[in-house]
């Protein structure tokens, strides 16, 4: 990936789309003044850089002095966000919101004291529709300090009823906030760890997840306190690899979208990466006909105006939708097909490099590799894998741990008999430093160990051994992640039945679907 280039504004104007910059234009030159005419240049400047460059920018543009860059630069910024602010006025209940509360204030300041209230009235409507409690709460402060300041003879119970209305959204503000923070913990543990490894990580879970989730949250009815709970058990399930909770709640977290509609057009990138949940969990417990149903609906959405017309919405839909798409070739054994998904899933990366974060980088790596993998390219599955192996960072120890044994078992296919030892002990310390040794693990490199020594007529007797060894460990819960991240039963039952990879797992799936059809 290229390096990214951490200028705020050339990141700002490298966002905007083409309309967006015209609009800016217009609303610069409205009021041109000399500084707004090297804020123009300025833009144009940066607009057509590939990469922020200083030296270079005040290379080719004179007119732009060295000591006077910072500031333009601070004024450019604002003028951008300024104008963005014109247009983007009616997309989010955010900016209605808070454009309705400074109609209030500036009716109040003129004096219009019952007017102000006229307008915070509709602002409380409108903040409860859409469930925003903590404009909500700046609304009834504002109420308060009108009624505490002026005579309005707007309600003769006034004070008690702002003084209830303000208790109750605390209170429903408090249990969001503790279980949005459960939510952010549960899922920041499994970003730098991955699925819980032993009894150990199970019991830190479970422990953490007793203490800190707030069980008079059971049973509320509220649109937040409900997403948020419906994530710290998705994510709680996840982490414990226990699929049918981590399934029952991602489908409770996308109905509550189901039930209240209007939140789609709120929380978009939550209803996104519910979905995403979604899918995953069907993905993971091999629900074929719920999976392709549940890929259908993100397809379609991924057409709507609110995707299409907002960039952050349109990069988190584009991770997750073609991260399904590739499960999708895993779960029907097309790993040769799914291969042509790469360069163009490639090529969006760069264009999205300045928005990405790593991990999101290094999911899709790994997916690319064991594509590869799977359709028996072993070459290109060890380019991806290397770059994973090579990129120093301090998360998903699982996923660096797992692309070091697909690593290993390619070079395995590719009869690369003299890196193999070195492989194999570089590996095994690595898997054991993290702790990421399982009882399925330890057999794999007991295996490969053993066929150093075996000759080739005897080795079909040693993947039949092995592949007996693995299944009795298919339902352990602490064993399952080594099966989620390598399909090692499939790659043995294509070693002793000499038949490519994905030509085994695609005629598990048509038996599979062949037998649920038969069910329904």
């Amino acid at each position: 990936m290229p390096n990214r280039s951490t200028d705020a504004l050339f990141q700002l104007i490298h966002s905007l789309e083409k309309s967006e910059k015209r609009n800016f234009k217009l609303f610069v030159t409205r009021n041109s003044s000399g500084e707004d005419l090297k804020v123009v240049q300025l833009f144009d400047a940066m607009d057509k850089m590939e990469e922020y460059d200083e030296a270079l920018l005040l290379k080719k543009n004179k007119d732009l002095k060295k000591q006077q860059l910072s500031n333009i630069k601070a004024h450019l910024y604002k003028q951008i966000l300024s104008s963005l602010r014109l247009i983007k006025d009616d997309e989010n209940i955010d900016i209605q919101l808070r454009e309705q509360m400074d109609h209030a204030r500036i009716l109040y300041n003129k004096g219009l004291y019952l007017q102000s209230l006229k307008v915070l009235d509709r602002m409380k409507e409108l903040a409860r529709y859409y469930n925003q409690f903590t404009y909500l709460l700046q609304v009834l402060f504002f109420e308060k300090k009108i009624e505490a300041l002026h005579i309005t003879r707007s309600m003769q119970d006034r004070a008690d009823k702002l003084t209830s209305e303000v208790e109750e959204v605390n209170q429903r503000l408090d249990m969001t906030s503790k279980l949005s923070n459960l939510s952010l913990q549960l899922y920041s543990w499994y970003i730098r760890n991955g699925h819980a490894r032993n009894e150990k990580d199970e019991k830190s879970v479970t422990s953490f997840f007793e203490k800190h989730f707030p069980k008079e949250a059971e049973g509320l009815k509220g649109f937040y306190e409900r997403l948020y709970r419906y994530q710290c058990y998705c994510w709680y399930g996840f982490i414990r690899q226990d699929l049918l909770t981590y399934y029952r709640y991602t489908q409770k977290w996308v109905d509550l979208f189901s039930k209240e509609d209007q939140m789609i057009d709120v929380e978009t990138a939550h209803y996104i990466k519910g979905l995403h949940n979604l899918l995953s969990a069907h993905f993971d417990l091999g629900n074929f006909q719920k999976f392709r149903e549940v890929l259908d609906v993100f397809e379609k959405f991924s057409h709507s105006k609110i995707v299409v017309h907002n960039h952050n919405n349109t990069i988190q839909t584009f991770v997750y939708l073609n991260t399904s798409r590739i499960n999708k070739h895993f779960m029907e054994g097309t790993f040769t097909e799914g291969c042509e998904l790469v360069p163009v899933i490639e090529e969006k990366l760069k264009e999205y490099s300045l928005y990405l974060d790593r991990h999101r980088i290094l999911v899709f790596y790994y997916k690319f590799a064991s594509l590869y993998f799977g359709a028996g390219q072993y070459e290109q599955a060890i380019d991806y894998l290397n770059k994973i192996i090579n990129w120093k960072v301090d998360l998903r120890t699982d996923l660096q741990a797992y692309s070091r044994l697909l690593h290993l078992i390619a070079h395995y296919e590719l009869k690369n008999f003299d890196l193999l030892e070195y492989l194999f002990k570089s590996v095994y310390r690595f898997m054991s430093k993290m702790e990421n040794l399982s009882v399925v693990e330890e057999e794999i490199f007991a295996f490969l160990r053993r066929s150093f020594h075996v000759t080739p007529k005897d080795l079909k007797g040693e993947f039949e051994k092995l592949l007996n060894k693995l299944k009795q460990h298919e339902r352990n819960r602490y064993e399952t992640r080594a099966f989620m991240y390598l399909d090692i039963i499939s790659w043995l039952e294509s070693k002793i039945s000499k038949v490519p990879v994905q030509n085994i797992i695609r005629q598990k799936y048509l038996h599979a679907s062949k037998r649920k059809a038969v069910e329904e």
